[in-house]
């Protein structure tokens, strides 16, 4: 990153990052966040029905959706061949990532009790959660800068009384030390959705990790991610007051000179 930056400095401009624009709650203004959680939620649904009703094959590629109303009638076709609605366990609910999850897992069809919504204080006491693999289905929206108790670990899937059988891990940093989803090692993509995850007994077990979930549905998750910015774009012309785009300046300020420190 320090090269980066270098030519930004050495060029005399300023970058402006995205990822970096803040309101004044220090939450990014504009992000794909939800449409992440809920596309997520998307593949975590089709990925349990594939298995139920096509138990020898492997899934098959993903296809991005012109509209999310195809996607949404898809899944509850689906959900209707299997004859239920799936459990499904949502870590980081309250957030915008899980929001999405839940969003996509109502409009499916999945009633209201099958779908457990945990956040910060249900976590709180620290993993593994043995009500994961209770589930049919576990969605990981949670991003961590700071290492914590693993949600699930190696043990807990091993575990003979595991009725789970898919993990949307949305957060997807395999290769972090603070991945709370520690029992897998690499990503997932579009052509090859699924992970198979090791286990020592009970029904297959299988992982998505893909980090661009929300081009799954390109026309929601841009209209969203515009309407967000378009506020910040207006302010341009305060470049140098309005406070988000103030605030991405001193980060860029502070962090050149980490870069030539």
């Amino acid at each position: 990153w320090k090269e980066v930056m270098t030519r930004f400095i050495e060029g005399k401009g300023t970058l402006y990052d995205l990822e970096f624009l803040l309101d004044d709650n220090n939450r990014r203004v504009a992000a794909y966040g939800f449409y992440a959680g809920f596309t997520g939620s998307a593949v975590g649904i089709n990925s349990w029905c594939h298995q139920i009703l096509s138990p020898n094959e492997k899934m098959p590629p993903i296809q991005p959706y012109s509209h999310e109303d195809i996607l949404i009638a898809e899944l509850k076709s689906k959900i209707a061949k299997v004859g239920r609605a799936p459990k499904i366990l949502v870590i980081g609910a309250l957030g915008r990532c899980g929001s999405g999850a839940v969003s996509l897992a109502r409009k499916a069809g999945v009633p209201e009790e099958n779908i457990i919504k945990w956040d910060m204080a249900e976590t709180a006491k620290g993993g593994p959660f043995k009500e994961i693999i209770d589930a049919d289905i576990f969605i990981n929206c949670i991003y961590l800068t700071s290492k914590i108790p693993p949600f699930v670990n190696q043990d807990l899937i091993n575990d003979p009384s595991r009725n789970l059988s898919v993990i949307i891990d949305v957060s997807c940093d395999p290769n972090s030390p603070n991945n709370p989803v520690p029992i897998y090692d690499t990503w997932s993509s579009f052509a090859d959705p699924l992970l198979d995850i090791k286990t020592t007994t009970g029904k297959p077990l299988k992982l998505c990790a893909i980090d661009h979930l929300p081009s799954m549905l390109p026309r929601e998750s841009s209209i969203m991610f515009c309407k967000d910015l378009l506020p910040s774009l207006l302010n341009l012309t305060n470049i140098e007051t309005y406070p988000v785009w103030a605030r991405a300046k001193k980060l860029f300020l502070e962090k050149s000179k980490e870069a030539q420190a």
